[in-house]
Order: structure tokens, then sequence, then C-alpha cells
């Protein structure tokens, strides 16, 4: 029977880019519009930190190209419960933030077909379908979802192009720009827009994850990391400072489809209604991404011996079914069981806390790289670094979503315990 087929350098590059460049950007605009100036310094220090996690994780992908991404590394630096730790604080995050991600995609629909929003029950419905619709495209192979990927992620970046351009238009042609209420910059509030924008970074380790998988794997790593994060940063710069210049906060902050809007200003509401349906597209191949990850990571803790074994088995297509399967029904239960929050509301609620909850897998993946290369003086350098943007970016999210996320995290340690004794018991 011959090996399916593994993810080559463009699947890889566009998974990272896919699972950066989704939902956060076209949602982003509206919740950072009260922040004002701070939000663009906000997205400079994200960029930053962003860069100097991805450079730690390409260097750990070139030398140490082990499937699981941030859970190998923790475990071959720190032991089993350290790899456990990361782990389920990485699963957590990508179950319970793809629930932002499928509502991302039902806002965005609903601005071309409103019904769906005045319809009770509907919304929840289609995000959750999302979710299986996806699920059972990353079931049928890991290839079908890279390929799916790669499609997602052109079209996605069609729009976003569009804005930068329209803005650099704007600004060459003399367009003046709009006079936003003044805003404070304040140490807070920065910190506040970090923690938020770092949500548009989410995925940045996504090559990592599925290594096992991937053609030549110690070279496309860490290439595909570096590169998209570099090109994803210059879009969300470029966004960023559009909004800055020509839309007004108010008018931003109020928006369910802020980029859709904008582009809507100077090409009229036909433009605006086709910009939501590429955003719905952008989320919808984000939303495919991870839930790629959400199988992959808990089979390969199943595989390191900190899971159930139930988890570590393939389908009939080389994939992880039952781990696809557990991962869509925590997914769903957490969509529907917030969904009485409205859209925008709910985005931000469950954004804040799946990354509360996943920045312990970024700061050990950190920690890892100084323990597991350390005769790499300038690895050292950026992985303390990134370390210090993540814990200042955790701050930033706030008490109660770190409070929530620490509940999310320590809620695995009877897992952990029970698998545990499992493995003595079966050696006794």
């Amino acid at each position: 029977m011959n090996k399916p087929r593994g993810l080559n350098f463009w699947m890889v590059l566009a998974l990272c880019v896919g699972n950066m460049v989704g939902s956060g950007i076209y949602l982003l605009p509206a919740t950072l519009a009260p922040l004002g100036t701070n939000q663009l310094y906000g997205w400079l220090i994200t960029i930053g930190g962003a860069t100097c996690l991805a450079a730690a994780f390409a260097r750990m992908g070139a030398k140490l190209p082990y499937s699981g991404g941030p859970y190998a590394y923790a475990q071959a630096a720190f032991g089993p419960f350290a790899g456990f730790a990361t782990a389920w604080s990485y699963w957590v995050m990508l179950w319970a933030g793809n629930g932002a991600i499928a509502v991302a995609v039902v806002s965005n629909l609903s601005l071309v077909m409103p019904w769906i929003g005045s319809t009770p029950g509907l919304p929840a419905l289609l995000a959750v379908g999302c979710v299986w619709l996806m699920t059972w495209v990353n079931i049928r192979g890991v290839r079908a979802a890279g390929a799916f990927s790669v499609v997602t992620t052109a079209l996605k970046l069609l729009p976003l192009v569009l804005l930068i351009g329209l803005a650099l238009w704007l600004t060459l042609g003399g367009t003046p720009h709009v006079v936003q209420p003044p805003v404070s910059i304040a140490p807070g509030a920065i910190a506040t827009a970090a923690g938020l924008t770092f949500w548009g970074f989410l995925g940045l380790e996504s090559a990592t994850v599925p290594a096992g998988k991937v053609e030549n794997a110690e070279r496309v790593v860490p290439l595909a990391t570096l590169v998209g994060v570099l090109l994803t940063g210059a879009v969300y710069l470029g966004i960023s400072l559009a909004f800055w210049a020509y839309m007004p906060q108010a008018e931003a902050a109020a928006s369910p489809a802020p980029v859709a809007d904008f582009l809507g200003r100077t090409f009229g509401g036909g433009m605006a209604s086709v910009v939501a349906v590429f955003a719905a597209i952008s989320a919808f191949g984000t939303l495919n991404g991870f839930i790629l990850l959400q199988g992959e990571m808990p089979q390969a803790m199943a595989r390191g011996g900190v899971f159930p074994a139930w988890f570590a088995a393939d389908g009939a297509r080389g994939t992880p079914v039952r781990a696809h399967v557990v991962s869509s029904i925590l997914l769903s239960s957490v969509t529907l069981l917030n969904f009485g929050r409205g859209m925008g509301d709910l985005f931000a609620f469950i954004a804040s806390v799946s990354l509360a909850a996943g920045m312990l897998a970024y700061f050990m993946s950190m920690l890892a790289a100084i323990r597991l290369l350390p005769q790499e003086r300038g690895l050292t350098v950026v992985a303390l670094t990134g370390a210090a943007f993540i814990g200042w970016a955790t701050w930033g999210l706030g008490l109660s979503a770190v409070g929530y996320g620490a509940g999310l995290v320590l809620a695995g340690v009877p897992v952990y315990l029970a698998v545990r004794r499992g493995q003595r018991a079966a050696l006794a």
C-alpha cells in the first residue's frame, strides 16, 4: 500500500499564512478601533514578537523536525508533564479558538444575507455546520486539507491587497486623513492591543505541528514559518494603517465586517457584499487549517504517552479520525453554549480566552529552544525576547480571560494523572 503524499512547500506556506490571515484581520479592526493610535504600537510590537517566535520555531523545525510542534519541543526539553501541559494548553487554544473562527464565517455571511442573523438559532447551527464540514475534509486526508488551504489563502488575500492598494492610492492622490478622536497613549492600552493583535498571528507555528507529514520537513518547515510571518506582518500593518488613516474610529468600532465596510465606502454597497463573501471564505480556510492542527495535536500526545492511547490510531486515510471527532465535539459545545452573546462580543470573548489558554504553549516553546539548542546564542536571545513578549501579551488580555484560560489548562491535570496511572498499572 502506497504511503499518502505529504504536504509540499506551498501547502505548508498556505497553512501558515491561512491560519494567521483569517478571522482576525477581518474583525479585529472593529475590536481595536477604540484604542486609537495605541493599536498601531500594539501591531508593531506584536509583529516584532511574532518574528522572534517564528525565528525560534523555524530553527527548532530545522534541527528537530518532530510532529507535534510545541508539545514535542517541550517534552524533549523538560519531560512528560511539561510536554503534556504545553500540548494541552495548545489543544485547548485550538478547539476553543476555532469557535471564534466559525463565528467569523457566519458573521460575514450575515452581512450578505441579513436573514441569517435575524433567524433565531440559525447562526449557531451554521457555525457548527462549518466545523463539521471542515472536519470531514481533514478526515479525508492531509493532502486534501493542504490543497484546500492553498485555494482559500489565495482568495483571502485578494480583498486585503485591494484595501491596502486603495489606501495607497488615496494617500498618493492627496486625500486627507480622517480626524480621529484623541486617545491617550498608555502602556496598558498598548498591552491590550498587543494581546488582541497576537490573535492575528495565532498559527505561526502551524508548520511544526504536522512536521511528520511534510515533504522535506527540515527545509520546508522553517522556510514556510519565516516567510509566512513576514508576509502576514506586512499585510496586517498595511491594513491597520489604512483604517487609522481613512475610516472614522466610531464607524469601524460599530461595524460587524469592518474590512467590507471600508471598501464599501469607496466602491459602494455591492463591493462590501463581495468582500464579505471573501471574508467568509478567509475564515473558512482558517477553520480548515486549525481543524487540521486540532486533530494532529492529541494524536501526537497519545503517541508520546501523555494522552489516552485511544487517540493514537489513524483512520483508513492516515488521518487522526478519533482526535478530529472529539476536538470538534468540544468546539461545537463552546460555540453553542456562548452563542447568546452578540457575534462581535462572542468573537472577542472566545478569542481572548483561547489565547490566554494557549500562551503557555508559546512560552514553553521558547524555553525549550534555549534548553535544546544551548550552543546557539543568537537563538537564546531571540527566544528570551519571544518569551518576554508572550508574558507581556498575556497580561494585556486581562485578568478575566487569563482566569478562564488558566481554568481550562488546569482541567487537563486529572487527564494526565489518569494516563500515567494507567501506564504504571500496565507495567505492574
